[in-house]
């Protein structure tokens, strides 16, 4: 059974699962799809053409699905589309996708964690279990991949990309692409070393570890370009999950990835 405030305003085309709370002065508009056990807390606002999974919550001031803050958005039907056991908290905002951009659609993955003030903008394709801390902007086009933490008042430059159970510094410059496993910040932006802590946290052997570091080090501290590094890790490494995601993600950046430390961090893992 569902808790809807009498003070609240829901389309009656809206579509509301079972055991969904919808608040005082919450806002649900036309075509919108939200999952069982939802909860909208008061003064949260769902624009239209929102899909919402099971058991999501938006705090209050959250917004979510208004158009784009792009001048080539031309009122098109444009989506965002949210997973399952996502927590938008408050005042966040997530903005629906554009016709321009071939996509459509802003994705926010299942069970990832938007702090007060993130604001993820049009066509961003957000991956599960990522947390983006207070006052994160993603611009356009943006993909922050699964696992991923993106550190208070970081800024991604629009068609960025962060890889995999990386780890991004407060309030860093997001300029260039971010490889998956690694620790970054500093200004500007460098590789700073693997996340070691986020990977023992989430089950990777101290041997699968050692292995990411030693691929980086390689790419980053032999002497080498980046394409030379890759070259090297190829043919030098066994292949492996890890090893395919470096080297796929390095060789399909478009912005180019980050550069190591002037400082270097060749460090030993204890």
């Amino acid at each position: 059974m569902n808790k809807i405030s009498p003070l609240a305003t829901v389309s009656p085309t809206a579509k509301l699962g079972d055991n969904v709370e919808v608040g005082p002065y919450a806002f649900i508009d036309n075509n919108v799809e939200i999952g069982d056990g939802c909860k909208i807390f008061p003064h949260a606002t769902i624009f239209e053409y929102v899909k919402m999974g099971k058991n999501c919550s938006v705090y209050p001031g959250a917004v979510v699905g208004a158009i784009p803050q792009d001048l080539k958005f031309e009122g098109e039907e444009t989506y965002v589309e949210i997973g399952d056991n996502v927590t938008i908290r408050e005042c966040a905002t997530i903005n629906r996708g554009t016709a321009a951009s071939k996509k459509g659609v802003t994705r926010i993955g299942s069970n990832t964690l938007l702090m007060s003030y993130v604001h993820v903008a049009h066509d961003c394709n957000i991956g599960s279990h990522c947390i983006l801390v207070s006052y994160v902007g993603v611009a356009g086009e943006t993909d922050v991949d699964d696992w991923a933490i993106l550190g208070g008042g970081s800024m991604a430059h629009q068609f960025s990309k962060i890889g995999t159970h990386a780890m991004v510094g407060g309030a860093s410059k997001i300029n260039k692409d971010i490889p998956p496993y690694v620790l970054c910040g500093r200004d500007p932006i460098c590789y700073c070393g693997v996340n070691i802590v986020g990977l023992r946290r989430r089950g990777f052997t101290p041997e699968v570890i050692r292995n990411i570091k030693d691929i980086y080090d390689t790419i980053y501290f032999q002497g080498y370009n980046i394409s030379d590094g890759c070259s090297r890790v190829e043919a030098g490494f066994p292949q492996s999950e890890e090893r395919d995601t470096i080297l796929s993600f390095i060789k399909n950046s478009k912005r180019g990835i980050i550069r190591a430390s002037e400082k270097g961090t060749k460090g030993d893992i204890d």
